[in-house]
Formats: C-alpha cells, structure tokens, sequence
C-alpha cells in the first residue's frame, strides 16, 4: 500500500469515526448537543481536523443524513425482500419505514427535518437520497394501479408515512394504534 493510499484510508477513517460520533451523541443528547468542540473532545482530534472533513455542523448533519438514508433503503429492502405478494410487500415497507423512523429518531431527524445542505427531487440529489426513494418505489409502483404515476404515488404514500412516523414521535399519536394505521393505509391501496 502506497503512502498516499494509507492516507486516504486513514482520512476516510476519520471522516467515518466524526459522523458515527456525531450520530451517537445526536441519539443519546439531541442535534443541539452535537457541537464541534463536543465532537473534537470525544473523537480526541482538534476542531481544524473536524473542519478539514466538514465545514460545520450542517454538512456533518448532511453525511448523518446520507449514511441513514442508505440503512433505511437496505432495511426496506430486506422488509419487502422477505415478504410474499405485493400486500404484505407493503406492508413490510410500511412497518420497515416506521420502525427505522422509531429506532433512530436523531438521524430521522437528519435526514427529514433538520438543514444538512442535501437537495432532494433533482439532478444535485445525493446517490444515497435517491437510492432510498428507488427502495419504495421498487415495492410502491405496482401498487399505484392503473393511471396513476408510479413515483407520485410512492411520494403521496412516503409523504403518509413520514406523517405517522412524526405525528406518533410528537406523542400526537397514541403508539397503541400503530399497526392498526398501517393496515388501514396498506388496506386503502388497491392491489390484491
């Protein structure tokens, strides 16, 4: 391995050491938690090092956003992956989608609600941001029956969704009834 590769290994190793730092800290304190200075006192680097990675806290919020993209479109595919027929193919995506939502509230949070500086609907959209979009649509676009455009459903029934994962996190929701409002969206489509 030449010096330069070492390097490089060693910086993405870094790199990858910052956002799985600022994602504990994130899960266990909150967003507002996650500070420079908290993450160079726990990663045991100095803050330049953290800015020769990440210009700030947005961008780093940004690759958080990124890498839990990626875990939500391999948790849905493994969900529809397992299931039999396109209900319960659904059904899964609907329960996978939830639950990652409920299991890792402070990257939810980065990929949803929080500015890290990613686009979403166009050209400049991150490869992970669209691979997650292609998780639903790959299990979402038989289900949008006859005339209706595979990815405008797939948005309006992400968009339902992302409502019941926020509105249940908000305690607006009782949890009791969870499973109870995916069955009545998945019953609501029409596929067989």
């Amino acid at each position: 391995m030449s010096v330069q590769e070492r390097k490089e290994r060693e910086r993405s190793d870094r790199e990858r050491l910052i956002v799985a730092t600022a994602r504990e800290l994130a899960e266990q304190q909150g967003w507002d938690a996650v500070t420079t200075r908290r993450l160079a006192e726990r990663i045991e680097y100095s803050q330049p090092v953290l800015y020769s990675h990440f210009r700030g806290k947005r961008e780093i919020i940004g690759a958080v956003a990124l890498d839990g993209a990626a875990e939500m479109a391999a948790a849905v595919r493994a969900a529809t992956a397992a299931a039999d027929g396109p209900r319960s193919q659904v059904t899964a995506l609907a329960r996978a989608y939830l639950g990652f939502a409920e299991r890792n509230p402070a990257v939810y949070d980065a990929m949803f609600q929080l500015d890290g500086g990613l686009t979403f609907a166009n050209d400049d959209t991150p490869e992970p941001l669209k691979d997650a979009f292609a998780a639903l649509l790959e299990s979402l676009g038989e289900a949008a029956g006859d005339g209706v455009h595979p990815g405008l459903f797939t948005e309006v029934f992400w968009a339902a969704l992302h409502g019941l994962a926020t509105l249940t996190r908000a305690g607006r929701l009782p949890t009791g009834d969870a499973e109870r409002r995916v069955e009545l969206l998945v019953d609501r489509l029409p596929i067989v």
